[in-house]
């Protein structure tokens, strides 16, 4: 693969949070079926490889200001499935709070109804609102959440694969419909799972749906070198994300995949416009949304700094950061991220705000068209990334902006596909079929698996 993929998130009303506060925006644009179906159609005719969507088990605090959370992504792209023929379609879901046998058995039916588009990305949730949804006091600790991530993907990827090739045999003649010699229980009895099998249908079109990784903690990274086919990551410097992905290769290395099997996608949040001049326009209008008081606190504190030492406009040096990232911090990635920025040279509260797009943590990326290709070239030819999940600035806008203006620069460049080629997902990402891996095989690997901390 000569050029980099590239994934476009759905995220509304955009990753500058308050957009929809700006005249052109609707407000209501997340409960909009409609809308995100012409966000779809618009990725796919760009040859865009995947739409992206988070998200959590939980309403967040956040929805005072501006939307949170949203409509369940699972089903709202597998109805975007049905409007288009090509796109990706990447879901977020949590290994804390859901079972194995029925994620696995909703996107073994996605692959299927897609014909072979179908993505999750795993996360683990640690809220206390998530948590009480579920019934808990509490959410689980970090090494416990990892731990159990580790023995949920085990599962799910035993119950893809129990099914052999060739099981269905559909014989008219002699009324055999399957061999059942081919269609294995997996009888999976683990620390917090208990699961028999098999799925009531085989594999889909991919063998397996890609599997998506966002997490830079240790526990994230362990997860993403035993599994992940794409880690979704975040850095503000290309060192750090060159280094960032060096030791994912490794981490699949040392669990006996080949590096190539694992694509790193760098997440950045992208506002672009017919000229730069018009860019930074839009770029001081979005800033204007933005409650930079809170915001700017809310880094301070993140850093594990004190809010009252340092307002907005303070300078923070590398020497001023605790040795440890915060205990307990939501992000690590997002954490250390930072602090290579700063440890690049010193920066205020409000840059940081500023170079996150309003604390988002993700880079972001303003200029005109061909300034944002020049800068993804950059970056890819520097080695940071196998690809991108851009992240619309403001979507109403930055969207349509990405697919009609930079995309064309891209592939004039050789850097982006000129058409859709490979029937899967998988395919379109230079991934190989995962091969079938027979129940009898796996259980000295998941014991390995699964003695791991996280």
């Amino acid at each position: 693969m000569t050029g980099f993929h590239l994934n476009l998130s759905l995220l509304t009303p955009g990753h500058f949070r308050q957009a929809w506060r700006l005249p052109h925006a609707d407000p209501f644009a997340y409960l909009d079926v409609g809308h995100f179906r012409r966000l779809a159609e618009a990725a796919e005719d760009a040859k865009i490889d995947a739409v992206f969507l988070g998200d959590g088990p939980a309403l967040g605090a956040g929805i005072e200001h501006a939307p949170d959370g949203g409509l369940d992504p699972l089903i709202l792209l597998a109805h975007l499935s049905g409007s288009t023929d090509h796109l990706g379609f990447v879901i977020t879901s949590s290994t804390t709070y859901n079972s194995p046998y029925n994620l696995a058995r909703r996107f073994n039916a996605l692959d299927h109804v897609s014909k072979g588009r179908a993505a999750v990305n795993i996360v683990t949730t640690g809220t206390a609102a998530a948590a009480a949804n579920f019934g808990l006091d509490d959410h689980p600790d970090k090494p416990t959440r990892y731990r159990r991530a580790h023995e949920f993907l085990d599962a799910v990827t035993r119950l893809w694969d129990a099914w052999e090739p060739g099981a269905i045999t559909g014989d008219k003649t002699d009324g055999s419909y399957a061999d059942p010699d081919l269609i294995h229980p997996i009888d999976h009895h683990g620390e917090f799972f208990s699961v028999r099998g098999p799925l009531p249908v085989p594999a889909g079109p991919q063998g397996r749906p890609v599997i998506v990784q966002a997490g830079g903690s240790e526990g994230g990274l362990r997860l993403a070198g035993d599994f992940a086919d794409v880690v979704f990551t975040v850095a503000q410097t290309q060192l750090k994300a060159v280094a960032f992905r060096d030791d994912i290769r490794r981490r699949a290395t040392a669990a006996g995949r080949h590096p190539d099997d694992v694509k790193v996608s760098l997440g950045v949040v992208v506002l672009v416009s017919e000229t730069e001049d018009e860019a930074r326009r839009r770029e001081r209008e979005l800033y204007g949304t933005l409650p930079l008081k809170r915001l700017a606190a809310t880094v301070v504190t993140g850093l594990g700094l004190p809010v009252d030492r340092f307002g907005p406009d303070d300078i923070i040096t590398i020497d001023d950061l605790p040795d440890a990232p915060v205990a307990g911090a939501f992000s690590v990635g997002f954490d250390e991220s930072t602090r290579a920025l700063i440890a690049e040279r010193p920066r205020t509260p409000r840059e940081l705000v500023h170079r996150s797009a309003g604390g988002a943590g993700h880079r972001l990326l303003v200029g005109s068209a061909a300034q944002v290709a020049d800068d993804l070239e950059d970056w890819f030819r520097g080695g940071t990334a196998d690809g991108f999940t851009i992240m619309p600035a403001d979507t109403a806008v930055d969207f349509e902006n990405f697919t009609r203006l930079v995309v064309p620069i891209l592939r004039a460049r050789g850097l982006f596909r000129e058409e859709y080629t490979g029937g899967t997902l998988r395919e379109r990402l230079g991934l190989r079929r995962p091969r079938h891996a027979g129940v009898a095989e796996r259980p000295d690997h998941r014991a390995h698996r699964l003695t791991g901390s996280g």
